[in-house]
């Protein structure tokens, strides 16, 4: 699979999850324990082949500086989603915040992702 491909798949697993969270937030608490399952498992695995993809291009490519910068950004952005979606879920701290957590960091993820996927396609990749 080449890198173009793979980040497409990796962008439906994304779209796929966001439309999972969107639908769940629709519900509302209680989650949906199904529906909630299939949104973690989901996000897991694109996190999972993005990582995959992310370690074979820079076997193959020195990194700018910028493109890693970016690719860090969403890592913390992946992290910062896992955990106020597992607060969201277990509901030991306040719902509003947990909640602009995940909407800040769901906004910023887009833009780091977008701007990495940029940059490579700049390099021919």
């Amino acid at each position: 699979m080449n890198t173009l491909s793979t980040y497409f798949t990796s962008t439906i697993g994304f779209l796929i999850t966001v439309a999972f969270g969107f639908w769940l937030g629709k519900i509302g608490k209680p989650y949906n324990g199904l529906l909630f399952n299939i949104h973690k498992l989901i996000a897991l695995a694109t996190v999972i082949l993005v990582s995959v993809q992310v370690y074979k291009t820079f076997k193959v490519i020195a990194p700018q500086t910028l493109m890693v910068i970016s690719i860090i950004v969403a890592a913390i952005c992946g992290l910062a989603l896992f955990a106020s979606g597992a607060f969201l879920s277990i509901g030991n701290v306040k719902y509003e915040t947990a909640k602009l957590i995940h909407n800040i960091a769901l906004a910023s993820m887009v833009i780091a992702a977008g701007s990495s996927i940029y940059l490579l396609s700049r390099m021919g990749l």
